[in-house]
Order: structure tokens, then sequence, then C-alpha cells
């Protein structure tokens, strides 16, 4: 009779613990898809002129180089890059420079199931900005080289499509390549401003 109550007990302290712990990871499954969101906000404000960020597609590899941080998102591409988007805009002190594959124009639906649809909508979420289509390797080459001295943040989503990375090249928000120049010109000329 001792025996069966120490059973019971123990077997419902072990459903207890058992749910318990179902419980405590589902949460943490959930709390994890999300700490890319917080992150971003975190490197955002850390980021600026040369820095890069990159949406890709899940199939990107996870780099080496330790320039480079690597997030999986466990979210939809154009999500993802729409939250970018808005974070790098709210951000006074960046602005972005847009880049995608070249080789995404000329992906045949019959090859890769959707993605008329994907170029559809990220053409649409694209529409007000400039838009640079470079060959991969190219950009690939151009995160491998500003990661050697610049931080590259790498948010990895859910999608399965070639060709689908959103490539943006950070640059100073309240200066741009004209008041670069006209500093230059000034310098050249020793002309000063002062107080």
């Amino acid at each position: 009779m001792i025996t069966a109550s120490i059973n019971k007990k123990e077997r419902s302290l072990i459903s207890v613990l058992f749910l318990g712990g179902i419980i405590i990871l589902s949460g943490c499954s959930r709390v994890d898809k999300q700490v890319w969101r917080g992150s971003l906000a975190k490197n955002v404000e850390l980021l600026g002129h040369r820095n890069w960020i990159l949406i890709a597609d899940s199939a990107y590899p996870f780099q080496s180089r330790a320039g480079i941080e690597t997030i999986a998102t466990g979210k939809g591409q154009i999500e993802v890059v729409e939250a970018v988007l808005k974070a790098v805009e709210e951000a006074d002190h960046v602005k972005a420079k847009v880049y995608l594959d070249k080789e995404i124009e000329y992906v045949p639906e019959k090859n890769a199931p959707g993605i008329s649809s994907y170029r559809k909508e990220l053409k649409a979420l694209l529409a007000e900005r400039e838009v640079s289509m470079v060959p991969h390797e190219e950009l690939i080459a151009k995160l491998d080289e500003a990661a050697k001295t610049f931080r590259v943040l790498v948010l990895k989503t859910n999608l399965t499509l070639p060709y689908t990375s959103v490539f943006l090249e950070l640059d100073c928000g309240y200066w741009d390549s004209q008041a670069e120049a006209n500093l230059r010109k000034s310098m050249a000329q020793d002309l000063f401003f002062p107080d």
C-alpha cells in the first residue's frame, strides 16, 4: 500500500515536470523566433556607413568569418525584408543601398515554383527604391571584403527559392556624396569655415 502511494506521487511529479518542461520549451521556441527582431533593433543602432545587412533564403551558408553575424529568423523573406527596411528608414544615422541578385530575373517558374509570385511581392515592396541588380558572386565578394573590417548582419529566412537574397549596403544617413565632394574641394582649396 505504501509502494502504490509512492508510485502515484512519483508519477504525478514526473507528469508535472514533463508538462512543465514542454511548456517551457514551447515558450522558448516562440521567444527564439522573435530574437531576430531584438537583434535587428540593437544592430541597426550600432551599424553605420560601410556595414551590410543581408536578408537571405534558407540555403544561404553559415559563414565562418568573424565579422559576419548570422541569425535564423524562422520567418518569411518578405516579412523580414519589410522589417529591416522599416528599421533602417526609422534610423536617422543610416540609409541603405539595395542590391538584388541579377540571376533572380532569369530563374524560371518551372524550376523554382513560387518565384514569379515572390518577384512580384518583392518588386512591390521595393517600388519606391533604387535597386541595383548585380551577379550573386559579385555581391558575395563585396560582403567578404566588407567583413574584413566591418560588420555584416545576415538574417536567414525560411524561403526556399534561389537567388532571392536582398543585400543592403548601409551608408551615412546625414551626409551624402555631394557633401563629401564639397568638403574635399574646400580642403583642396584650403577653404575652411571658422566658427
